[in-house]
């Protein structure tokens, strides 16, 4: 039995616009280069070590990141400066700005207080089991790496910017994720910045 020609041309047609949007969705690290340039003042050129209260971009998994820019864009998550540059993005931009810093390699961090380093890893590896709150392993992986979209790189962050974001979740001020809200909401000051630090040395 023969395949009638117009819906196998259809069938075709269709194929290739498929192959085509997905072209059109690739993202563009050369682009993203450029359009970085945006980002720079803050997260330095390649998104690795700039001031400790501005988070690492290097390494970080893209679809985490472009979350986090819309989520500025809506005005889910409030930072005025952040709000101001991803108001000037479009999702092109930001499909390849984050694909850009995705791209590095992971940079390697350090823990700095022997005195915290096992509560911190504690806290990351089994929870705080009297509060019922949830080891950080169990989302953020074994080695901080993360999940994709969801659950953000960790490892090798700077400890004062995940301090900083844990006391901005505690106190409401971070309100983009109600799990991490309710996590942050039953940690003391002591044990945010012990796995804070240890955070900052897991590779």
């Amino acid at each position: 039995m023969k395949t009638p020609v117009r819906p196998l041309f259809a069938t075709l047609l269709a194929a290739v616009a498929l192959v085509s949007a997905r072209a059109d969705d690739a993202p563009d690290l050369a682009a993203g280069e450029e359009a970085s340039a945006m980002c720079q003042a803050c997260h330095m050129a390649d998104g690795s070590r700039g001031l400790p209260e501005n988070p690492i971009l290097q390494g970080q998994i893209p679809e985490y990141l472009a979350k986090q820019l819309r989520e500025y864009q809506s005005g889910k998550r409030v930072n005025e400066i952040m709000q101001g540059m991803a108001a000037a993005v479009d999702d092109k931009m930001i499909r390849d700005i984050t694909a850009f810093y995705g791209a590095k390699p992971p940079v390697a961090g350090e823990a700095r207080n022997k005195d915290t380093v096992l509560l911190g890893e504690a806290i990351w590896r089994g929870g705080i089991a009297d509060r019922k709150i949830p080891a950080c392993a169990g989302c953020h992986g074994p080695t901080g790496a993360g999940i994709p979209i969801q659950y953000p790189r960790l490892a090798g962050q700077h400890a004062e910017y995940t301090e900083l974001q844990l006391r901005a979740f505690r106190s409401g001020e971070r309100a983009n994720n109600a799990q991490m809200t309710g996590v942050a909401a039953k940690m003391n000051d002591r044990e945010i910045q012990a796995v804070s630090d240890y955070i900052a040395g897991l590779r």
